[in-house]
């Protein structure tokens, strides 16, 4: 099938060019690679052959159907739906958002698709002319980056924004590769020798893995660290991380358990997502080490399947198991934030409003806290308690008078943490929600609550005057 998928779009896209000079073909064979190296299902593979083929040739969508059948045909139509719109900033894409969130909804290997097909496209950019460079790099950052990073895919939002950056930020770029150069060629001397050490550690302890190697961190990532740490690379931890890939969950904890034992964990840097995986389903154990000589050094440890799922996030759903195609069936937590997006486009006409709301859901930095019972609660970054209330209930939120933090009493205005332990404190008898919580409440779903219960309170207060005004005017 993939044999004939690859000559269908070879034929449909004969004698076409690029602006590198290449076939046409280059391009959807670039995007079924990428597709097929994250293991993708062989429909979603076929699709990423054809995305491109009712768009830029005379064929038309019925014969890829046709030819190929419907599911091949419905992920082909997502991708020819969300079309070429020309970004101008974010200000203007509301409608292509709103397409591209009904897409994920209806089937979420659209916009992987559109994500591997981006991916070539920036790989190819100098070709283009500066000004569209400068579009679809910008573009990549502010909107398919993002969208990658909350679909869990870590390595394609990685390689989107590292291939991104150089063109909107050039000289912050040149300026991060040769600050990490010189480090990053000390640093793996000696983290190759951490590895070393550590492979005689687990083999003396008969513990098997899979893989132990250095992970550099992604250029566009180092350089947003690095903005929060004064751009001083000597207070980056993990531009090399060592990252261990054991077998099962139980050689996750050994091998912590040996780490520590070797060398001495730096307090409050011992995180595990495993017991509390991440909202976007993330799991791994990651702790940073006083190595040799004193130097600090980051390990992350995970079985396969935890790997899959960093490297791949929902896509891993599809993967291909013992030569069978997965179910695809996604777990309702991992389409949660979609589905409320969704709710939140039939309620929201203005477009303003409306990416108002993206750019909290979305577009920016997300944490984690927990509940009491230790739930994790996916939140925008700087939300508050407030947030938090709502976000478990509306009747939480209209009657929380303060919170716990860590077991701390603290005000409704606090800036949450990720990894914060947080506890609703509740008078029933209140009556709702304060207007100035307004000021610094983040999320759509809290805000809304509020505004609606002020609305309603405004109206009944609204009845309440007219008629007092009423009785005035006839006492009778």
């Amino acid at each position: 099938m993939l044999e004939l998928a690859y000559d269908f779009a070879n034929k449909a896209h004969a004698g076409q060019k690029r602006l590198d000079g290449t076939d046409y073909i280059t391009h959807s064979l670039a995007t079924a690679l990428t597709l097929a190296k994250m293991n993708l299902d062989q429909d979603t593979i076929i699709a990423g052959l054809l995305h491109d083929v009712p768009e830029d040739t005379a064929i038309p969508l019925e014969e890829v159907e046709k030819n190929f059948g419907p599911q091949v045909g419905k992920l082909v139509r997502g991708v020819t739906k969300l079309g070429k719109i020309k970004y101008r900033g974010l200000e203007r894409y509301a409608e292509n958002l709103r397409k591209m969130f009904v897409a994920m909804a209806e089937d979420v290997r659209v916009v992987i698709i559109k994500l591997t097909d981006r991916l070539h496209n920036l790989e190819t950019l100098d070709s283009l002319p500066p000004v569209k460079q400068q579009r679809i790099a910008r573009e990549t950052l502010e909107i398919y980056a993002p969208i990658a990073n909350r679909l869990g895919i870590g390595e394609l939002k990685g390689e989107l924004e590292d291939l991104a950056f150089r063109y909107v930020y050039p000289e912050e770029y040149t300026w991060v590769v040769k600050q990490s150069k010189t480090r990053l060629e000390d640093q793996l001397a000696y983290i190759n020798e951490v590895i070393e050490k550590l492979k005689e550690l687990l083999q003396k302890n008969g513990v098997k893995f899979i893989s132990i190697h250095g992970r550099m961190k992604h250029l566009y990532s180092l350089y947003r660290k690095l903005q929060r740490k004064d751009m001083d690379i000597s207070k980056v931890y993990d531009l090399v991380a060592v990252r261990i890939i054991v077998n099962n969950e139980a050689d996750c904890y050994h091998v912590l358990g040996l780490l520590h034992s070797q060398w001495k964990p730096l307090p409050g840097r011992i995180k595990d997502y495993i017991a509390q995986p991440k909202p976007n389903g993330y799991r791994s154990l990651h702790t940073t080490v006083f190595g040799e000589a004193g130097r600090i050094v980051e390990f992350q440890i995970r079985d396969t399947e935890m790997h899959d799922h960093a490297e791949y996030g929902i896509a891993a759903h599809w993967h291909y198991k013992e030569g069978r195609q997965a179910e695809l069936k996604l777990p309702p937590e991992q389409l949660k934030w979609i589905t409320e997006l969704l709710q939140w486009q039939k309620e929201i006409s203005d477009n303003e409003q409306y990416l108002d709301s993206l750019k909290l859901d979305i577009f920016q930095n997300r944490i984690f806290v927990f509940t009491p019972k230790g739930d994790v609660i996916d939140l925008p970054e700087d939300a508050t308690p407030v947030d938090f209330a709502y976000y478990i209930h509306s009747d939480i939120g209209n009657r929380c008078t303060g919170a716990r933090i860590n077991e701390k009493m603290s005000p409704l205005d606090t800036m949450l943490k990720s990894g914060d332990l947080v506890e609703i404190i509740v008078d029933k008898n209140r009556a709702g929600p304060a207007e100035d919580w307004l000021k610094f409440a983040k999320t759509n779903m809290a805000r809304t609550h509020i505004k609606s219960f002020l609305k309603k309170k405004r109206g009944g207060l609204a009845k309440i005057f007219s008629r007092r005004q009423a009785k005035t005017t006839n006492p009778s």
